[in-house]
């Protein structure tokens, strides 16, 4: 789902809480070592995602926040923020190149371009998560 988070709606507050969770507290943030990402470069998006990128002439850059159910990927455009909410059971993570993650949800897409070690180990961090929170297989009972 994506979603202008710009301002303090409680509407869409209560959309991103039950999709993905609240915010983790404290403690959970640093027992997880941060739970955000530094700034990613965008290669691709889908085109609802590239028709709000393409109206101002910024970097289009992104950054991921994680929550207890899911991720939220978060890109500005014309002075708006964006959200694209992602919950574990909806997110895939390729990685094509050697420097770049696809993130997908249903038909919405963003790849990413990385350049430094620490956003390896980030998505090392959120594939862990999932793994974490997802119930267990059928098959592995």
């Amino acid at each position: 789902m994506l979603l202008n988070v710009s301002y303090n709606d409680l509407k869409i507050e209560k959309q991103i809480e039950s999709e993905v969770g609240g915010p983790f507290s404290l403690r959970k943030r640093w027992e997880l070592g941060g739970i955000g990402s530094s700034k990613l470069n965008i290669t691709y998006a889908s085109i609802d995602i590239h028709n709000l990128l393409v109206l101002d002439n910024n970097n289009d850059s992104c950054s991921i926040e994680l929550r207890p159910k899911g991720i939220i990927v978060r890109f500005r455009s014309l002075l708006e923020t964006y959200g694209l909410i992602i919950p574990y059971y909806k997110l895939k993570i390729y990685k094509g190149q050697a420097q770049e993650y696809s993130i997908y949800r249903d038909h919405y897409c963003i790849k990413v371009a990385v350049t430094e070690k620490n956003i390896h180990q980030y998505f090392k961090k959120i594939n862990a998560q999932k793994i974490s929170v997802l119930p267990t297989a059928i098959d592995e009972l």
